[in-house]
């Protein structure tokens, strides 16, 4: 599966270019264009992370809330080193942004089934709720993933997965690792 064509991303912006994937980009105006985002989309990535955390059950707050700010800052950071960070947005011209995924690379020790010790990490999967059920996750990781691997040294893509998009990352060819990871939180409060 690839999205090809001719956006500054190289992503064709209509979806209905000679890579376009199926079910999705057929032409229909339905479809909002994928693309990848701009300093400008910032406040609709912290706005779709918060609906994604807030559904994974955790209290977001209220607009005015540390973490967005803190968000915030953190998006306009990382889309300047494109490189290493992309986005990949659903621009619906009447919603705005509806969806989004979002990758980070990062070096590793290299290993046998990673020689290069180039790592991907996927995370940020979020749609508007008005607009689910419609491709557009799934357009926006495919986007993602041709950037991994035709803009990037990635040679292992990870990432974290809730029950609602299993069956999604296990079309695109995501697995369970050899050896699940473990996480510690430490806690910083005053």
């Amino acid at each position: 599966m690839s999205i090809s064509g001719d956006d500054a991303g190289g992503r064709d912006a209509t979806g209905t270019g000679p890579g376009s994937i199926s079910g999705y980009g057929a032409g229909s105006s339905a479809d909002p264009p994928i693309r990848r985002a701009v300093p400008a989309d910032v406040p609709a990535l912290v706005r779709l992370r918060a609906l994604m955390l807030q559904e994974m059950g955790l209290a977001v707050g209220d607009q005015d809330a540390e973490w967005r700010h803190s968000a915030g800052a953190w998006f306009e950071r990382r889309l300047r080193d494109t490189s290493r960070f992309a986005v990949f947005v659903a621009d619906d011209p009447e919603l705005g942004l509806v969806s989004c995924a979002a990758g980070i690379c990062e070096d590793r020790a290299p290993s046998p089934t990673n020689v290069g010790g180039f790592h991907g990490h996927v995370f940020n999967i979020s749609t508007d709720v008005r607009s689910r059920r419609r491709g557009h996750a799934r357009a926006c990781l495919v986007a993602l993933l041709d950037w991994f691997r035709d803009e990037t040294a990635a040679g292992v893509i990870s990432l974290n997965a809730t029950e609602d998009g299993m069956n999604l990352y296990r079309s695109l060819g995501f697995e369970a690792p050899g050896f699940p990871p473990l996480q510690l939180r430490i806690d910083r409060s005053p």
